[in-house]
């Protein structure tokens, strides 16, 4: 018989609980302690798994990325382009931002931490390679390393909002047009693109995709421990 190895149960438990805490009661407002007295466990045990909440936060940036790839897929199933695909998860993550203050305070988090940061520039470079290889043919691997330092910048900077900001439209047709002048995609192209996710109901969007993730999340965390438990 297969025994459970604990220190892989224990942390997939942190994850789970984390994960759960910080989409629907806010990453800022969760403490270590709280997570630990729900799980019936001591700070310090929980910080020898997961040094601090930047480590759990990583774990969330992980299945993000794939969630974000999911949806790439499934988009374009759908007809669109890749380039579209980019412009759309912008604008449906800023419009989650501006709808629901948990999601805002998640995904700013993210861009704060340089442990998630740097999860997010590696996934995004990877990203950017495949779907802007027609438009950087000849772009060396530290091309699209600085590319990405930039777009992580201009990304963070249409979330963050103050009650003064410019309205969303605005933010996000100059955060689109600026990234996609980065690598190379031409005015008429962009225009194009940013002209046709401006035109969609980018509010229900924005709140169905931070379900649906919220949702995916919670499947993934129970499957990750049913797995686990199935060893056994």
């Amino acid at each position: 018989m297969i025994r459970v190895d604990r220190a892989e149960l224990t942390r997939n438990e942190i994850i789970r609980v984390a994960a759960n805490r910080f989409l629907n009661d806010g990453f800022t407002k969760t403490t270590v302690a709280s997570m630990a007295k729900s799980l019936n466990m001591s700070t310090g045990n929980m910080t020898f798994h997961f040094p601090t909440k930047d480590h759990m936060l990583a774990e969330l940036v992980n299945i993000l990325a794939r969630y974000q790839h999911k949806l790439m897929e499934e988009e374009a199933r759908d007809g669109y382009s890749s380039v579209m695909a980019i412009c759309l998860e912008l604008l449906t993550i800023a419009s989650a931002c501006e709808q629901d203050e948990v999601a805002k305070d998640f995904f700013l988090s993210t861009y704060r931490s340089q442990i998630c940061m740097d999860l997010i520039r590696k996934n995004d470079k990877e990203r950017a390679k495949e779907v802007f290889r027609d438009y950087c043919s000849d772009w060396t691997d530290e091309r699209f390393e600085e590319a990405e330092t930039l777009v992580s910048g201009i990304e963070y900077a249409s979330l963050m909002t103050t009650s003064n900001s410019a309205s969303l439209e605005f933010r996000i047709s100059g955060a689109l047009n600026t990234i996609l002048s980065i690598y190379n995609v031409p005015e008429d192209i962009r225009k194009q693109k940013i002209d046709k996710v401006l035109a969609m109901d980018y509010k229900s969007l924005g709140l169905n995709m931070l379900q649906k993730f919220r949702d995916y999340v919670d499947r993934e965390t129970e499957q990750a421990l049913h797995n686990l438990l199935a060893r056994k």
